[in-house]
């Protein structure tokens, strides 16, 4: 079944609802977790110009690491082994190049079915269906 699993996490509801799940099949499978939060760059805060201040991706890069912190602690006070990973750029290749890289069987995300949640912006969603290189696990928020 799944030897690798990899979470990617923000944070938000969805995102420990995610956890939870991913604990559960990871359990199961007795599959090695990986963790992962983006650093994500909205186009938004780019100016003019095209380049990004680096006070802003800093500040990014720190709330990641914030929230990445936090899921470990998570996992591990659970009682699992895991790997953290913090990667800074758009979240769905970031997602797809870990996955690749690490070798994934499957990638959890979360999502909550009244709203949009920060990972299933727009076509995120979409888009990660069509690109990543294995299965994907979408958890839905209970309510």
């Amino acid at each position: 079944m799944f030897k690798k699993i990899l979470m990617a996490y923000n944070g938000s509801r969805d995102g420990k609802e995610a956890l939870l799940q991913c604990c559960e099949i990871a359990s199961f499978t007795k599959a090695e977790t990986h963790l992962l939060a983006v650093a994500g760059m909205p186009s938004s805060m780019f100016l003019t110009e095209g380049f990004l201040p680096e006070e802003l991706l800093e500040e990014e890069k720190k709330r990641a690491q914030e929230v990445l912190e936090e899921g470990v602690a998570q996992l591990k006070n659970r009682g699992y082994a895991v790997t953290g990973h913090l990667a800074v750029g758009e979240p769905v290749e970031e997602i797809c190049r870990l996955a690749s890289e690490i070798g994934a069987g499957l990638i959890v995300v979360g999502h909550e079915r009244r709203g949009i949640a920060r990972w299933w912006h727009g076509s995120i969603g979409k888009t990660l269906l069509d690109h990543a290189p294995c299965s994907v696990f979408v958890a839905l928020t209970r309510s």
